[in-house]
């Protein structure tokens, strides 16, 4: 641990790095250079620094955003069709990680409030985005479903909290549609808090989570657990269908299809095989 300009460097490399700036937690997905793809590595390392913020009594809020020019585009489909036949294995354990970290940001007894540039897509992005308690985004951010694009199904929860967010309806139509949503359409239907200017997002990130540390610990942990409560249930008992249903699809030709061509940059042709 270091100590820079009165910022704690608690975990100061990998693919995820965790500041202590007072009583805020920063905790950042850091491979720009993949846009936040998320690996094995980065949602191993991801639970273990989400472990660290929960056992450390100094920390009153969590910050979650990313690294670079994106928040996170969902898994790394490179990664992904390198795996071949093996992939549904890949997946379960890479599934399992990502949503033991959803629901731990879910269950941290302080408030998690995510930072969201550029884009935000698949269950690394938009799963994150859903397990977090507020999500401020800069105006020119995106979010996207992407899973059904690639022959998946959506994780880290989005199949239960997506539409408890944003209502039955247009969950569906996210999902099935892979449709970009601009900040303002998520803004508007209850996806994300609030949308700032681009150059204001960190300030206006940081300026909302001190007021959020300068509360009261207690009641705001309680207060977040019970509002969660009313959804949480109903995720943790939904996980392990999402699991199974990611890995087995991961297996069929449409989905190696999917990510191909999303690597191919072209349109994807499903045989429904």
């Amino acid at each position: 641990m270091t100590v820079d300009n009165g910022i704690e460097r608690i975990v100061s490399e990998g693919p995820v790095l965790l500041d202590l700036d007072g009583s805020v937690a920063r905790l950042r997905l850091n491979r720009p250079d993949a846009s936040n793809g998320v690996s094995i590595d980065l949602l191993r390392t991801l639970y273990d620094v989400i472990m660290i913020c929960h056992g450390d009594p100094r920390i009153r809020v969590v910050v979650l955003t990313g690294e670079g020019p994106n928040f996170c585009v969902g898994g790394d489909v490179k990664e992904f069709a390198s795996k071949g036949t093996e992939l549904p294995d890949f997946l379960r354990k890479a599934t399992t990680y990502l949503q033991i970290s959803a629901s731990a940001l879910m269950r941290l007894d302080v408030p998690v409030v995510a930072a969201v540039q550029g884009y935000a897509a698949g269950g690394g992005g938009l799963g994150l985005v859903c397990a977090a308690d507020v999500v401020i985004a800069a105006k020119s951010s995106k979010f996207m479903a992407g899973a059904t694009r690639v022959g998946m199904a959506p994780d880290a929860g989005v199949t239960v909290v997506l539409p408890r967010l944003v209502g039955f309806r247009r969950a569906m139509d996210i999902v099935l549609s892979n449709r970009i949503l601009g900040a303002d359409e998520a803004l508007d239907i209850g996806l994300i808090t609030r949308v700032v200017p681009d150059e204001d997002l960190e300030t206006a990130t940081m300026e909302y989570a001190n007021t959020l540390a300068a509360g009261a610990p207690k009641a705001l942990g309680a207060t977040k657990r019970l509002l969660w409560n009313g959804i949480g249930l109903g995720v943790e008992a939904c996980l392990p269908e999402e699991a199974r249903v990611v890995s087995e699809l991961s297996g069929t030709a449409d989905s190696r299809e999917g990510l191909t061509a999303v690597i191919e940059k072209r349109k994807p042709v499903f045989t429904g095989k």
